[in-house]
């Protein structure tokens, strides 16, 4: 479903721990691979994690239980279960991460990715698709927010409220290198994650499409469910029944959030 020779040449996928002839009979999907994460597998009883996320994404010397990432490692290997990353290989899948982003907040249609993968433009980061009936950014907004999971970042929206919108762009996770490629497809929004300050003020300043800045976490979480979906019903093809299960567990790095009181 995600071939690890589909991931950019900087990422890290596939099994990160546990013994590929070791029985599984549940799987957990979560978008990090975090101390919490693992605690929940543990109390369900999982015998894999399949992240998002890698654990070691720039490598290690070490797994020491001194640090939170080889505590990670040594409660997952006590304990018998496995972790297996899939990062970039699920994001230009077809369908992917995106394609989830994008039903979740509410494109319809046939949708097509936004940077192609060359030699096989069915597959790609990102996707551009159509709304149902055209809508005001203000109200695309609000359609996106409720199709998120929550967290504390919410939505951020720049552009004018009033803008009528029908071709929308979404990438999962952070979109800052796909500012240029989207405004070359002519779309009237993009909604994606980790935008920055200066870049996506500069694009909306130059005329470019409005922007909608989602939690990272929030844009990759509706994968999770189509993930779980595809593995459980292609293993049942086999005659091969597991039993799945999507955290629920917001592992957004952010918190919370404050407003400066007004002392005036």
């Amino acid at each position: 479903m995600y071939e690890p020779a589909w991931a950019e040449s900087w990422d890290a996928v596939g099994l990160v721990c546990g013994d590929p002839a070791a029985k599984v009979h549940r799987v957990l999907f979560a978008v990090d691979p975090v101390a919490v994460v693992v605690e929940e597998a543990l109390t369900w009883n999982a015998d894999l994690i399949v992240a998002h996320h890698p654990l070691y994404l720039r490598g290690t010397t070490s797994v020491a239980a001194t640090s939170a990432k080889g505590r990670v490692v040594h409660t997952l290997i006590r304990n018998g279960i496995a972790l297996h990353t899939a990062h970039t290989n699920a994001d230009a899948a077809d369908p992917g991460v995106s394609d989830a982003l994008a039903r979740a907040v509410g494109l319809t249609g046939d949708l097509v990715p936004l940077l192609p993968t060359p030699g096989d433009p069915t597959r790609g980061l990102g996707r551009i698709g159509c709304l149902p009936a055209p809508m005001t950014l203000a109200a695309f907004a609000a359609h996106a927010a409720n199709g998120l999971p929550r967290t504390a970042w919410g939505l951020r929206v720049a552009g004018d409220p009033e803008r009528v919108l029908h071709k929308v762009a979404v990438s999962g996770g952070a979109g800052d290198s796909l500012l240029s490629t989207a405004r070359a497809a002519g779309v009237d929004a993009f909604l994606t994650a980790d935008l920055r300050h200066h870049p996506a003020s500069e694009f909306v300043e130059d005329g470019g499409p409005a922007l909608l800045d989602a939690a990272h976490w929030a844009t990759e979480w509706p994968w999770l469910a189509d993930a779980a979906a595809r593995l459980a019903s292609r293993l049942a093809a086999r005659g091969i029944t597991v039993e799945t299960r999507v955290s629920p567990t917001v592992t957004d790095a952010w918190t919370t959030t404050a407003q400066c009181e007004d002392t005036k």
